[in-house]
């Protein structure tokens, strides 16, 4: 079980997992996780949510809409960052999407989406 799936369990109204929400958005789970990851970080920062997500994961925007909606809207993620960050924290997701440990996960992450995609 992921660090995520053991928040979404704390969280009244989002489903229990993310391989759930990877079903019913018809993506793979990693790319959910990685996609709750983004909007958790997204929702402290100044401007849309949705959209810093979408630049941070490379997916669009209605898919990351999706995903908000099956976490439970608005203030669900609200309760999902506060707990991201108590649960070891951003840096630790953070560390999680860093796949070649440079210290920049979003790289990584452009890498992901891309090849989910198709593109190289």
């Amino acid at each position: 079980m992921s660090i995520l799936d053991g928040i979404l369990k704390q969280v009244a109204g989002s489903p229990d997992n993310i391989a759930s929400i990877a079903e019913k958005v018809g993506i793979d789970p990693s790319m959910a996780e990685k996609a709750v990851a983004a909007l958790g970080a997204s929702h402290a920062e100044d401007g849309d949510t949705v959209e810093l997500a979408a630049e941070k994961t490379g997916l669009d925007s209605g898919a990351l809409g999706n995903i908000m909606e099956q976490l439970g809207g608005e203030g669900a993620l609200g309760d999902i960052a506060g707990k991201m960050q108590g649960e070891g924290g951003l840096a630790g997701l953070a560390s999680m999407l860093d796949r070649d440990g440079d210290g920049n996960p979003l790289n990584d992450i452009a890498g992901i989406a891309k090849g989910l995609f198709g593109k190289k």
